[in-house]
This record gives C-alpha cells, structure tokens and sequence, in this order.
C-alpha cells in the first residue's frame, strides 16, 4: 500500500495542462492567505480535456470548512483566464498530510508567525514532540496551551521566553 507521503502532485508536463495547474495554483487558502492551494499540497492534479478544465483538490481533514471556498476561487480564477468550463473535485483517498507541503509553503507559515510542522507524518506509532520552536522569537521553551487552535489544522502554543502565543501547524 502507498504512504500518502509518497502521493505527491506535480505539476503536468503538457504545456496546456501545465498553464491551467499554474493559474490553479495561484488560489490561496482562505483560513491562511499567505499559502497557495500549491504549498499546501490541496492541488493534486489538472486535466484538460475536450469537456474543459478537470482541477482535483484534496482536504487537509475531511470535514475542512474551506474546500468550498477553495474550489469557489479555483473556478473563478480558472473562468478569468480564459477556461469557460471548470470541474472540481475533491479527493479523499490517500489522505491529506503535512508531508505534501512544501519547504516554500512552510517557510511562508514561519513567516507569517505560525510555526509549522516539524518532522514527518507516519503509519503507526505517533512520535510525540518535545518542543516547537517559536515563529517570533526561535526559542524552544515553548509548551502546548490547547490542541486545537484557530482551525482544526492547528495548535495553540505559547512561548516561554518572549511570552507571545502562536499557531502551530500540526503534523498529520
């Protein structure tokens, strides 16, 4: 069976293909504006053909309140360049995780104050994280204040030294 690690997206090699993922890819997450459905790892694949613009997403969880706003945005940014017929459909097998992000998504969180994931989601045991180091301050006396933070993604951590809460985007 194949780790959901292992099910990365790529960009498509047809250069049609290619120009509709990039369009698709410019779609922001509306709960973390400064990621793209790209960096997320949310875009797995686009399609063309004679029916138009086939756009598959995949949730982060499955009951993910944003996925109607994401597949909203894609079909508007897709019709704006020019594609008049749009399909998106969300995809739940294998399941979303934080490995599918990318470094450049990642570093956008750090930037953007919410510490992101550390470490690789796994079958089986579920290692548990000492410490997360704190997006304002890098400092690792930081301790875990609630396990569910300001969206399910998410964790409320707040940092010993500089004393400022953050979001820590959990592994899944």
């Amino acid at each position: 069976m194949e780790h959901p690690a292992e099910h990365t997206a790529e960009r498509p090699a047809d250069p049609a293909a290619a120009s509709a993922w990039d369009v698709a890819a410019t779609v922001c997450d509306p709960e973390i504006p400064v990621l793209t459905i790209e960096d997320l790892g949310v875009l797995r694949r686009v399609e063309l053909s004679d029916a138009g613009v086939h756009v598959a997403i995949t949730p982060t969880y499955s009951g993910c309140p944003a996925m109607d706003a994401i597949r909203q945005d894609v079909t508007a940014a897709l019709g704006a360049a020019g594609y008049p017929s749009v399909q998106v459909s969300l995809e739940l097998a294998p399941a979303w995780t934080t490995d599918w992000m990318s470094s450049a998504g990642k570093a956008k969180l750090d930037a953007y104050g919410i510490a992101p994931p550390s470490g690789r989601a796994t079958a089986g045991p579920v290692r548990v994280g000492l410490s997360v180091k704190c997006p304002q301050c890098s400092s690792l006396n930081t301790r875990e204040l609630t396990r569910f933070g300001s969206t399910s993604c998410k964790a409320l951590w707040v940092c010993g030294d500089c004393r400022e809460p953050f979001d820590y985007f959990k592994v899944l």
